[in-house]
């Protein structure tokens, strides 16, 4: 038997004393202060620092002083709704995102240049490129990527993770042809003659997954593919430091099987998990949960389990969101509900009985009233004022939805990088009420409190980012993304990233604000949010990352002294 590594014992052993231009406390009066002292991983005071030097003296701590010059301090960001296991993964295949490729050719020299150097018979795997975002306005298909290789599988996932492309020699591997009948929730699409085109969603990503990638009738699907327990420590371990390069302190897991757990484990005890991490589990550990008597939140400061993730349909970007009319860019496709509503009610009602939060992934309108009806009813008969059941991504609830989100004390946690990244191609696919999509401004009318995350891979996890679409509502191509009272103030987008994050987590009492007796959790930036033009959120370093009271990250500083 192992012995037990208590590996949430913080590591700070010398109290420090922090000076800064200003420290955002985020805090429920918005105070701006300019030192904070620390010790053991807490915060022991706030203020001047006069007022830090006279608490240390009452304390008996001699601190050391560290200046950070004309740094701004902000609490570490939480982000309630990511990946990481995944993001790791994607950061080892070859980026089709559009910062490398425009175009499909563009796509497919970057996939041969990978597969020239991958050894024989590897696969070649490729990730971030977004349909509307390619110069042909559509996804590549199975014959340009056999211009990559027929010898070898060839997988391009889509932006949204929810499927993508596969070359011809994937389907001869899985026994795919014309005839294969579609997945229930999944479609090998067809061109007019019925021939494959090679792309491939949601279920249908079982021959990629295997049997362990949970789909239709078994809750939900889990997109990531299988390798072996070493790399997959190395790519967790390398996707946390992508998280800690972008101040993220803290994570919300939102897709944890078996083998995100085991991870997190390895990792843990081998003294490598230096961010924080609430697991979400897959509904189809449901039963199983509830077996072992997981009816609330347990763990430590670094690893915790938080609640249940369920699917109530597809993804925009991917258009198989559940728009039962069709789609203005293809009416043909309605994409999917990933249950019928009664069945998903029962689910929801039997994960609320136990007192376990729920997080749903929800798009469409159709989809979203599956779900706040689904709560309303577990509410009704069991009911419970701090619930804080949550909707992941929330994209275009009605005003109506949103009026019993706040009653029912709903959390949409949503990700404003989708639309800095393809918004334009959300009015593409639904039409102008696309322009609505994440309507954080009509949340914050209606009283109901906004999380803002990152959904890596989905998006790279750089907070500063989201904030600044949050702020202003322009993608990445410069379209500025429906009516102005949408957006939300930097202070909004802020207390989102960190406050709004550790509350959708069940982590507030110690997260999220950096507040007295709080953990030292925290981002030292190069400029203000709040101070600089909202165009320029975005542009501010990331210059350290603290955890617990000890720097986990510091960036390679170019700037010159004068």
């Amino acid at each position: 038997m192992r012995k037990l590594t208590p590996f949430d014992r913080s590591a700070q052993t010398t109290p420090r004393l922090f000076i800064a231009r200003a420290i955002h406390t985020v805090d429920a009066a918005g105070a701006t202060v300019t030192a904070m002292l620390t010790d053991r991983g807490r915060i022991v005071a706030l203020g001047t620092p006069a007022e830090c030097e006279q608490a240390a003296d009452r304390a008996g701590l001699a601190p050391e002083v560290v200046d950070l010059g004309d740094a701004v301090v902000v609490p570490g960001f939480v982000d309630a709704h990511a990946h990481p296991l995944m993001f790791g993964q994607m950061m080892t295949w070859v980026d089709c995102g559009p910062a490398k490729a425009g175009s499909i050719p563009e796509i497919v020299a970057l996939l041969q240049a990978a597969a020239a150097e991958a050894p024989e018979g590897r696969p070649v795997r490729g990730y971030g490129y977004e349909q509307r975002n390619l110069a042909e306005k559509r996804h590549p298909t199975r014959f340009e990527l056999d211009q990559v290789s027929t010898e070898r599988e060839v997988y391009l996932m889509n932006a949204s993770g929810h499927g993508g492309v596969v070359n011809s020699r994937t389907f001869a591997v899985n026994g795919v042809d014309r005839d294969t009948p579609n997945p229930d929730g999944g479609e090998f699409f067809r061109d007019a003659d019925g021939e494959l085109t090679g792309e491939i969603s949601d279920a249908a990503c079982n021959i990629l997954t295997g049997v362990h990638g949970v789909k239709i009738g078994h809750h939900g699907p889990n997109f990531h593919l299988a390798d072996e327990p070493e790399e997959h420590l190395r790519q967790l371990d390398a996707a946390t430091q992508r998280f800690l390069a972008g101040g993220v302190t803290s994570i919300g897991d939102c897709q944890v099987t078996r083998r995100e757990f085991d991870m997190y484990l390895r990792l843990a005890e081998a003294g490598g998990l230096p961010v924080r991490v609430s697991m979400y589990l897959l509904s189809h550990l449901l039963d199983e949960a509830l077996e072992m008597g997981m009816v609330g939140q347990f763990g430590n400061a670094h690893l915790s389990f938080a609640g249940i993730k369920f699917y109530a349909d597809g993804t925009l970007g991917g258009w198989t969101a559940y728009f039962p009319d069709g789609y203005v860019g293809d009416p043909c496709r309605t994409g999917q509900l990933y249950h019928e509503p009664a069945d998903y009610a029962a689910l929801i009602a039997k994960a609320h009985a136990a007192g376990l939060q729920t997080a749903t992934h929800a798009q469409s309108p159709t989809a979203i009233e599956m779900v706040v009806s689904a709560i309303e009813a577990a509410l009704a008969e069991n009911p419970d004022g701090d619930a804080r059941h949550r909707i992941e991504h929330c994209g275009l609830p009605t005003p109506e939805q949103i009026t019993r989100m706040a009653a029912a004390g709903i959390r949409p946690v949503n990700q404003t990088q989708h639309y800095f990244n393809w918004g334009e191609g959300v009015e593409e696919a639904i039409g102008t009420p696309g322009e609505r999509f994440n309507p954080l401004g009509e949340f914050e009318r209606a009283g109901v409190p906004m999380t803002i995350s990152s959904d890596a891979p989905v998006a790279d996890p750089i907070p500063l980012e989201a904030i600044q679409t949050a702020v202003t509502r322009v993608t990445r191509r410069g379209h500025s993304l429906g009516p102005a009272d949408l957006r939300i103030s930097a202070a909004a987008a802020l207390r989102a990233h960190t406050y709004e994050g550790a509350v959708s987590i069940g982590r507030e009492d110690d997260l999220g604000s950096l507040e007295v007796g709080k953990y030292a959790d925290f981002a030292v930036l190069s400029d203000d949010p709040l101070a600089v033009a909202a165009e320029d959120i975005a542009s501010i370093a990331v210059r350290e990352t603290w955890v617990d009271g000890e720097r986990r990250h510091a960036a390679v500083r170019a700037e010159v002294s004068a």
